[in-house]
Order: C-alpha cells, then structure tokens, then sequence
C-alpha cells in the first residue's frame, strides 16, 4: 500500500513545485510624481520677467502615472521649460539625450516639464526610459496643451518664466546648447 502512496505523492509534490511563476513586476513609471521637483534652492537667483512678455497658457492635466499636475504651481516657484514630443517624433529623439542631461543639469533650480500629444502611454513610457528622461511629463491625448502654445507638431520647446511669463518659444525645437544660452540669458541672474 505504502508503495501505491509513493507515486501520488510524488506527483502532488511535482503539481505543487511546478505553480506557475510570478509574473515580473512592470517597471516602474518614468514622467510621474516621482519627478516632480524638490524644494527650490535658497541660492537661486532669477532675471526678472520683462514687463511686456504676455502670461503663457496655464493647464491641468495628469502625469504619466495618472497623478494630477498644474503648472501654475511650478511656475509661481521657478521657470519651467515646456518640451513638446512624441514617442514617434525622430527629431525629438535625436535630441532628447542632451535635453535629459541638461534638465538634470538645471534639477530644482529650473523644472523641465514634457508635454506628451498624440500618443500612447506604453509608447511614451518606452520613449522616456529610452531617452532617460527624468521630469515630470503630461499626457496631451487631445492636444489641448500643444494647441493653447501654437505648437502644431513636435518638437517645440516653450520657457516660462518664474511667475508665469511667457519669455521665447521654439517651434521645430532648440538644441540642448542653445537652450542652456538661453537660460542664462533670460532666466537665470549672476550666470556667465
């Protein structure tokens, strides 16, 4: 009898040792909450807005994680660079590596913030970890933010200064050299 048992509970112990493994975890969101800024440094020193620069566009919307983003908020505090792209934008990938480097460059004094149109989210998150891109990104599915700055296609780069001024757009975009010029000169006080 004891024999008979043996191959039952071998195969028992086969069925339970073999359970389906765990799927992997999904990886987690890049453009979310977790890129938003940190406190703004004591040190920062800014140009202030021409008087004549008219207000940019304020908007809502939600990050790549779904967590609700204004960017009143992040303007009333320092500039922000808006970034137009797409996942399927080739100009917008060429130089999305430098921009990356040059927005951690800026991390907390400056805040970069993508504006994701016309895409998909798996699309855009395969992108953002491509190209390293470490700031907080919002999802424009209708375009609604892309048309309140005139942007017709990406890449476009819009900077904003501390208050909420709209200081130089680039339609087509700006090279990671340029911007950082530009930064200094119409942002940032006490910069060479």
């Amino acid at each position: 009898m004891r024999r008979a048992l043996l191959p039952m509970v071998l195969a028992a112990a086969l069925l339970v040792g073999c359970s389906t493994p765990e799927p992997a975890p999904a990886p987690p969101t890049v453009g979310g909450a977790a890129a938003l800024p940190g406190p703004v440094p004591a040190d920062l020193a800014l140009r202030p807005a021409p008087s004549t620069a008219p207000a940019a566009p304020a908007f809502t919307g939600a990050l790549t994680d779904g967590t609700p983003f204004n960017v009143a908020d992040v303007w009333a505090q320092r500039p922000v660079v808006l970034t137009f792209l797409t996942s399927w934008c080739t100009t917008c990938a060429d130089s999305q590596a430098a921009l990356s480097e040059l927005a951690r460059s800026y991390r907390d004094r400056v805040v970069f913030v993508g504006v994701a149109g016309a895409d998909q989210a798996d699309e855009v998150q395969d992108y953002l970890r491509a190209h390293r891109v470490e700031y907080p990104v919002v999802l424009d599915d209708q375009q609604t933010i892309a048309r309140s700055y005139a942007v017709r296609e990406p890449p476009a780069v819009v900077l904003v200064a501390k208050g909420g001024a709209l200081l130089r757009g680039w339609p087509g975009g700006l090279d990671a050299p340029a911007l950082d010029q530009r930064l200094r000169e119409l942002v940032l006080a006490g910069q060479p």
